[in-house]
């Protein structure tokens, strides 16, 4: 619900709502977001304070979607516009980690197997060596079910952000998983990359054979990722 005594944290620079748009478009484009899922990003002067499209196709989104929300995930101004339901996940992982400034919730279609199956999911791509501190897997176990397998409340979502802890990525049991990263760009990174992780993991695990595992003092998050950026970004937005 809209909480209409809260006042706006004032406006954020047009490239980085840009950046926000492209980033639900690029993962919408590479298939880690179908009709559903969304990102998010921290507000830049205020860290109570995040932003997100408003309920929308994340193919479709646009700059003029974008809304504000408090870290309770209520809207600044929501007029008539519909906010998604999910929204708690974000807002939760902002309160549970100062370091998080970009957020990704998504259906991942080649992760859910993980998160409903024994078998873990481990990072075998250096590009992927972020997933080599583990992805814990969340379920419903300890909070009360509203809709489905679904986040719909700040109890669920700081749930979801405990069993996240310090890592990276969470898998959702039966539902999908969420990333977290310190900007766009990254989260981006993190989010495509954790999907094609997970499919060249499924094709090792089909050989039947040893696997070898990126370890944990082989983690390198890229230093620079403006030239991927670039790339997906021209690819999504057309030029």
């Amino acid at each position: 619900m809209s909480d209409t005594t809260l006042s706006s944290a004032g406006p954020v620079d047009a490239k980085l709502i840009e950046n926000l748009v492209a980033a639900s478009r690029i993962l919408a484009h590479h298939g880690v977001l179908d009709a559903w899922g969304h990102v998010s990003m921290r507000h830049p002067s205020n860290p109570q304070r995040y932003l997100m499209s408003r309920a929308r196709a994340p193919a479709m989104v646009s700059i003029d979607d974008i809304m504000e929300f408090d870290l309770d995930s209520n809207p600044v101004d929501q007029r008539d516009r519909r906010c998604f339901l999910e929204r708690f996940i974000h807002g939760c992982a902002y309160k549970a980690r100062p370091d998080v400034n970009a957020v990704v919730h998504s259906h991942s279609p080649t992760v859910v197997p993980f998160s409903v199956t024994d078998q873990p999911l481990r990072a075998i791509s250096s590009v992927a060596s972020f997933l080599a501190c583990g992805c814990p897997v969340f379920d419903f176990h300890n909070v009360s079910r509203t809709k489905g397998l679904l986040i719909t409340n700040n109890e669920q979502g700081a749930t979801l952000a405990k069993v996240l802890g310090e890592k990276p990525v969470a898998l959702m049991r039966g539902h999908g998983n969420l990333v977290v990263a310190a900007d766009i760009p990254r989260v981006v990174h993190r989010a495509l990359y954790t999907e094609i992780n997970a499919k060249q993991l499924a094709t090792a695990l089909s050989f039947g054979r040893p696997i070898k595992y990126i370890a944990e003092d082989e983690m390198l998050d890229p230093q620079r990722l403006g030239d991927s950026w670039d790339v997906w970004k021209n690819e999504a937005m057309g030029g």
